[in-house]
């Protein structure tokens, strides 16, 4: 569930990112761009928060299940604290765009050169929330992709090697 759910949040916002706001502008013309951009991203809500959930119901059992090296094994705490911090600010990025994206969808038609490019003709507070999804786009693509290297370096924290290694540590700093 973790990594099946952290695949999904980081690949489905990059694709997102780099895909459906960009060929929105390419809908036709500055209305339907706003309404093909508010429509793909009304879609990807529900997968995206069954990812989010799925990955943090993971988390929580993964943390469970290796409360012992937790405690015992140098290093892990510490890798556990900081991908603690990193889901706690992707999370936030991500709920964040959803209240912008909420502002945008609300106008469902409303004239953009593409999801995150407002127009002339763009109402101020959509202009305003596109400006700030414009950064926020590659913010969780790049917070959840710290998440995936995170990852990758807590399951090597789990080799047998070292293991051994982090508890020697341990035991000689006690």
């Amino acid at each position: 569930m973790h990594d099946v759910g952290l695949a999904a949040w980081f690949g489905g916002t990059l694709a997102n990112a780099v895909a459906l706001n960009r060929a929105a502008g390419e809908a036709g013309d500055a209305s339907s761009a706003g309404a093909v951009a508010n429509a793909g991203w009304d879609r990807w809500t529900p997968v995206n928060a069954a990812a989010i959930g799925a990955h943090l119901i993971g988390s929580v059992g993964q943390l469970v299940s290796n409360s012992d090296r937790l405690a015992a094994q140098q290093g892990v705490a510490t890798m556990s604290m900081i991908k603690t911090g990193v889901t706690a600010a992707a999370l936030a990025a991500t709920g964040y765009s959803r209240i912008l994206g909420r502002k945008v969808s609300q106008y469902h038609a409303v004239p953009a050169s593409d999801a995150t490019t407002p127009t002339a003709g763009t109402p101020a507070e959509v202009a305003a929330a596109q400006k700030q999804l414009a950064a926020l786009q590659w913010a969780v693509p790049a917070l959840t992709g710290v998440l995936v290297l995170i990852s990758a370096y807590a399951g090597e924290q789990q080799r047998p090697h070292a293991v051994l290694g982090g508890l020697t540590r341990r035991l000689s700093l006690s």
